[in-house]
């Protein structure tokens, strides 16, 4: 699976993410689709959530699937963008953690918020040694992008570090840090992904879902279901903060501006 908006990083509208959403249902009724790889075309992995590309598109109406929330289309404040981030961005990426058949995030170059969510979203992060990750959303107000799974990824102690400096971390560090399984040579990174993926295709179907089902069970027991549930509020609540404040839920950044200093 390639994200493939090239021209504007891979930054991800709703016509990308209900796409993702297409591939992976299908991976999972294919019975000879064994392994997914995620990776982006062009030079980065993924800048993260469109915040204002020609082909923005949040006011479009989709068919819900990640919850039974009324559609964020002709709705205002809370009710709108509640139901509308609850949907694409904490259901989905839940939902595709729970796809009973192994991911691979394969990532190069920006791999930035949003774009943090899809690889999280996978069982392993194979990065390529351009590859650098960051989540600068507390620069907005906002406490952390929406799928939270920064304290599990990463520890809490650097998880906040993460999140109040907004710095970029670079593949080698998020190596040490237990955040991605492998680093290498950019050159290298297709075809290494695809051999693991081989290798992974090799073993038991059923094992292989089991086993991953287990560690994402334990993950669970460790409070990250219910963490995520939680940090999702608050990211509202600095939503709401904004609104009143600014006028806008962004606090008035953009995209360029969220990219000066990082």
């Amino acid at each position: 699976m390639t994200l493939h908006r090239p021209e504007f990083r891979n930054a991800q509208n709703s016509v990308m993410t209900y796409a993702i959403d297409d591939a992976f249902y299908r991976a999972a009724a294919d019975d000879d689709v064994k392994v997914v790889v995620l990776n982006g075309a062009g030079k980065h992995f993924s800048a993260g959530h469109d915040l204002g590309t020609p082909g923005r598109d949040h006011h479009v109406p989709y068919d819900r699937r990640a919850g039974l929330w009324w559609s964020h289309v002709g709705h205002e404040g809370a009710e709108s963008r509640f139901a509308r981030e609850q949907e694409v961005y904490l259901g989905m990426c839940r939902r595709w953690r729970e796809l009973p058949k192994p991911t691979i995030a394969s990532v190069h170059g920006a791999c930035i918020a949003g774009g943090l969510m899809l690889a999280w979203a996978c069982d392993l992060i194979i990065a390529s040694d351009d590859a650098f990750f960051s989540d600068p959303v507390v620069k907005m107000g906002i406490p952390g992008v929406e799928y939270f799974a920064h304290p599990w990824v990463m520890g809490p102690r650097f998880a906040k570090e993460f999140l109040f400096l907004g710095e970029r971390v670079d593949a080698r560090r998020a190596y040490e840090l237990g955040m991605v399984n492998r680093v290498v040579p950019r050159d290298e990174l297709e075809s290494q992904t695809l051999d693991i993926a081989g290798r992974i295709g090799a073993m038991p179907r059923l094992g292989l879902a089991l086993a991953k089902r287990a560690v994402n069970q334990a993950e669970d027991l460790m409070g990250l279901h219910s963490g995520m549930d939680a940090v999702f509020a608050l990211h509202h609540l600095a939503h709401a903060h904004n609104v009143e404040t600014s006028g806008d839920s962004v606090g008035g950044l953009d995209a360029k501006s969220m990219r000066n200093g990082h």
